[in-house]
Order: structure tokens, then sequence, then C-alpha cells
């Protein structure tokens, strides 16, 4: 007996140490480039992306996964001319419960990223410099690696093309609040018949993207979006103006409405930016001939401008659009709920699911993520899509930075942000300003929702739909269209979209 208890405590610890040894160690270091070095501003937040995704470049994938390990630092001392080494003896940041030291085994790809640009709202923005990428295999031993800031992030840049013209243009509202220079961008994609009819004006379609989308997203339908473009310059297309607009905000998204932290850009919207397009390409500037529509986050963007804009625009076409109503924020009720990460019941709340209704992806693994990418360890820093939404909804604190609505460590709610939230809950805000807005927006809005969402939106748009069927004076006629098991955006078309414009009975 006494032989077999050894035996066993033997083979016990040998697992022990076996399980203990299947970690490696990893050492980077990084530098920049004399030359380039002359023009960096030797203050940010410095990246080492440890992926085991097939993406070639890691830094692009910011997604909660696992197999993508972020972990960064803000050096203090950084000399331009000097080194920066990753290693476990330095404090660093990390999406994983582990340091350099402790990185399971398997091949991995690796890379380097130096965010100095305090004006851009990600860590991908332009004049940031990242490493090349590098594969490694890590099978329990030490590898060390140099991987120098070699490469520029180069601006956004439009494709060439004689229907796609670029808009740019300084706006003296935005500029005057910032008190700095603050240009807006946006694409301009002409119908087909432009050239050849001089003076017609045309109806405008504004296009809001999904979360972060640039307005260079236009580049899809005349680079490689062949099927698209086939149809638009046929007889079969109408004849409408496409803008695409850019999401580009100093916290993230911009969401296109005004903010306390960034700033009117909602009013420079309708004040600056439409006119000047409108009047540079023969839109017919009159509101019933001006549509939005958009996905996700163009989604909300297309309903909330509708409803807080109401004068200024003929219809919305709404598909999957952030939470409408902050009871349903995703799962979170942020005005009854203590805790962003944990339910009542004490459970991690899921963020998103996949289209069986499988968790995959939980509230507080994704504000780890962007605590992470956050500049000061909080994602309210983060250019992210809940550093976005803080920046949007939040009042500025003391600090000068958006009042986060949650700890970022805890999740603990701050219930007197959550107040001042609901002046963006679009169902609150249709509830209690029904009889100024109702009649403005009779005909103007259309919704589709899939009732799968991958991101619980569809409990929110259930709790919107309900409060839409309870007005009177007038009866709300917005369209509210479900799909049962459909998810995320799953019958959003661009194609379709400009149909349902053409066919409106004012054009």
């Amino acid at each position: 007996m006494k032989k077999l208890l050894l035996t066993f405590l033997s083979i016990l610890v040998f697992g022990v140490l076996h399980a203990f040894s299947q970690t490696g160690s990893l050492t980077v270091k990084t530098w920049i480039d004399t030359e380039a070095a002359e023009n960096i501003d030797s203050k940010g937040r410095i990246f080492l992306f440890v992926s085991k995704s097939h993406n070639s470049q890691p830094r692009l994938n910011t997604w909660p996964d696992k197999d993508n390990m972020i972990f960064a630092a803000n050096p203090e001392s950084w000399r331009m001319d000097e080194q920066f080494v990753f290693s476990s003896s330095e404090r660093l940041s990390a999406t994983c419960d582990c340091n350099l030291n402790e990185i399971p085994d398997g091949r991995y790809i690796v890379q380097v990223l130096w965010d100095h640009n305090d004006h851009g709202s990600n860590i991908n923005s332009a004049g940031n410099l990242f490493s090349e990428s590098v594969s490694i295999d890590i099978k329990s031993n030490n590898i060390h690696l140099e991987l120098p800031l070699n490469n520029t992030i180069l601006p956004e840049k439009l494709a060439d093309h004689p229907l796609l013209k670029e808009v740019e243009m300084e706006s003296k509202i935005l500029s005057r609040w910032w008190k700095r220079k603050v240009r807006l961008k946006a694409a301009v994609l002409l119908p087909s018949g432009y050239y050849d009819e001089p003076d017609r004006k045309y109806p405008v379609r504004y296009n809001i993207a999904g979360y972060g989308g640039r307005y260079t997203r236009a580049n899809r339908f005349v680079s490689w979006d062949k099927n698209f473009m086939n149809w638009w310059l046929s007889d079969d297309a109408p004849q409408i103006i496409n803008v695409f607009l850019d999401s580009e905000g100093p916290f993230g998204d911009c969401y296109q409405v005004d903010s306390e932290n960034n700033g009117p850009y909602g009013t420079a919207l309708i004040k600056e930016l439409i006119p000047y397009i409108e009047k540079q390409y023969r839109g017919e500037g009159k509101p019933e001939s001006r549509f939005l529509d958009g996905c996700s986050t163009g989604g909300w963007v297309s309903l909330a401008l509708q409803i807080f804009y109401p004068d200024e625009f003929g219809g919305c076409f709404v598909y999957s659009p952030d939470p409408v109503d902050f009871e349903n924020f995703q799962l979170i009720n942020i005005y009854r709920d203590e805790n962003v990460f944990y339910n009542e019941y004490g459970y991690l709340r899921p963020m998103t699911r996949d289209i069986t209704g499988e968790p995959v992806v939980s509230q507080k693994d994704f504000i780890i993520y962007e605590n992470v990418l956050g500049s000061n360890d909080s994602y309210v820093t983060s250019g992210g899509q809940f550093g976005s939404f803080n920046a949007l909804f939040s009042p500025k604190g003391k600090d000068g930075l958006p009042k986060p609505l949650f700890d970022p460590v805890s999740g603990e709610i701050d219930e007197n942000v959550a107040e001042h939230w609901r002046k963006y809950d679009l169902k609150y805000y249709l509830e209690n300003n029904w009889s100024k807005v109702g009649p403005k927006i009779q005909g103007k809005i259309w919704i589709w929702m899939g009732d799968m969402d991958q991101f619980y939106l569809n409990t929110a748009m259930r709790a919107f739909e309900e409060m839409l069927e309870n007005r009177e004076n007038p009866a709300s006629d917005a369209s509210v269209n479900f799909s049962p098991m459909q998810g995320h955006c799953s019958e959003y078309s661009h194609q379709k979209v400009l149909m349902q414009i053409a066919k409106k009975p004012e054009n």
C-alpha cells in the first residue's frame, strides 16, 4: 500500500511539474528608427500582440479571444533613441491572467505597435508606428525577439473613380468647441447619370457605418463589389446621391450627435456638412429628399438623427441598431442593476452569443480588452465600443475625460452617471417628447431586427416597439420588423435601402 501511495504521489508530482512546464518565456526588444524618431511624440502607449489567429497583422484584431493576448504599457521616460523591452519584469497591462513568462505552448504571431497619436481615437490611427509580424513557436523555451518599429500607419485614402468624390472641410463649430482645427470627411458616390444631366438635382442618402467605420468604406463599391457596381451603372439603379459619413471621433465613433465629451457633431452635421455636400453635388436640398440608413451603430445613429432632428430628414432605414432602450442595454438595466459584469443571480453577464443562443464573450472579458487598449488602463479611453458609448452618453469628469458609467475593474455602476445617460435613451426620449416629435416622424421610420441578434439588441427593440404601439395623438405608424432566428445585420443591404428610398412617394 505504501509503495502504491508513493507511486501515485510520484505520478501526481510529475503531472503538476509537467503542467507548469508547458509555458515559455518571451522577451521582445523594440525601438524607433532614428530618422522616424524626429517626428514622433515620446509620450504614448506601447503594445505587444501575441496571437494564435491567422491574421498576419495582430494589431488589427483586438476582439476578445483567449488566443489573442495583448500587453501594454505607458513608458514614463522612454527616449526615442533607446530600446524598450517587453519582459516579465516590466509592469504591463494584459488581457490575460499571465505575464511573458507564462505563455502557453503553441505557435503565435507577434507584433509591436506604438500609439502616440493623441488625436486619433484608436491604436491604428494614422501616424502610429508598428513592427513587422513574426511567427514563433513556444515549446517551454525562452524566446528573445528584436522588433523595430519601422512601419507607419498611413492616412485613409479614397479610391480613384469618376463617380467617387472625397469631401473634406474644416468645421468651424467643432474647431471652436475643441479650440483646435477639426476637419470633417465624407465620401460621395454619384448616380450613374450625374454627368449626363448637369442641371438635375438629386435626393441624397446619408449612410452611417457600423461601429468605427470610415468614409473610405465607399471604396468597396468601386474597387471590388462588382455586383453592386454593375447594378449601380445600369438603368435599374435609382438616381440618388450616396454620402458615406465618417465615424471617426475623439473617443472612438463620434455617433454624429452632440455630446459633452465629443463636442457638437450633430450640429456640425446639420449646419455645415450636409449643406456643403448638397450645394457642391446638386442635392435637392429639401428635408423630404434627405434619407438616413445604417446597421448596428449606423442603425442607432440613423434613428437618433431622425428623432433628434425630425425636421431635417425625410426618413430612416434602420437595421439592428445599438441599444435603443437603456433598461435593456444589451442585458443590462443601467438604471436598476448594480453591476455591469454580473447579473442579479451572480452569474457573469454575456455580451455576445451565437445564433443558437450559446454565450461567446462575457461583458467582463470585453471590458478587460478595452481597459488594456485605453491609455489610462480604462475602457474610457480605449476608442472601443464601450469607450465610445461612455464618451457619447456620460458627463465630462473633473479630469477632462468622460465620467465612467461603471468601474473598469469591479463593474459597479455609478447611478448618477446612469441618470445622465437618459437623454440619449431613445425610448425614454420619445415617451417624454411624443407630442412634439411624434407628428414630425410619421411615415419616416422603418426598422429591421433579427430576433437572435448576437449582441442581444432585440430585447431593447421589443421594448421600443411596445412603446411606439402605445403612442396616441398621433398613433405611431413606424414600421418595426422582427425576423425569427436571424442575427445581427443579417438583412441589411445597400441595394435594398436604395430601392426603398426610390419607392417613397415623395420621389
